[in-house]
Parts: C-alpha cells; structure tokens; sequence
C-alpha cells in the first residue's frame, strides 16, 4: 500500500566512524569556534549564500561532526568578502577559517 511518502534514513551521527583528527585540530588553533552560539547571523548576511546555497554554519557543523565529503565543493562557493566576519556578536573570525579550511582541504 503507498501511503504517499517513506521512511528516511537515520540522521543519526556516528561520531566513533568520523574522523575527528582534524576537528580538534582546528578548534585548538581557533578556540573561538567554540563560543559560536548558531545565531545565524553569518549566513543570513553572506553573499555567496544569497546566490548560491552556501551556508557557513552548515560548514562549521559538519566539521566539528567529522564529515569532510564535498567539503571542498561547498568551500569554493564562499567570496571570501568578509560580511560574515563583520557581523558575528562574538567577532569569530570566519574569513581566516574558511581559508585555513581551504588549505587544509588542499592537502588532503
């Protein structure tokens, strides 16, 4: 019988699988990360996000999670104009962590 929608996959996040190496690595060079309080304020004001589906907090979530896949791709959307660094209440530098991002990413 179709009920008209399914069933989705767990959301669930297997933090044991991820690898958290590079996680903690970033959040020790920039432990303001840690004071971002998710406002919002940073994707609401972005450029890149108001023509392309960029979202800085979607990056920042997925790599204190671990889950770098397609990572890369969703860093080359970011202008590097700086908005996000303008207007954030706890003054994280966002510009200088997408870059380090981007390096790192590189690398990898």
């Amino acid at each position: 019988m179709n009920f008209g929608y399914t069933i989705n996959q767990p959301r669930a996040i297997n933090i044991d699988k991820n690898d958290m190496t590079y996680s903690k690595q970033l959040l020790r060079e920039y432990p303001m990360l840690q004071t971002c309080i998710a406002c919002g304020n940073c994707t609401a004001t972005c450029t890149a996000g108001n023509i392309t589906p960029f979202n800085f907090r979607k990056v920042q979530t997925l790599v204190r999670r671990g889950e770098y896949a397609g990572m890369r791709e969703e860093l080359d959307k970011c202008m590097l104009c700086g908005k996000c660094r303008l207007i954030c209440p706890r003054g994280i530098n966002t510009r200088e962590i997408i870059i380090t991002l981007k390096k790192h990413l590189t690398k990898k």
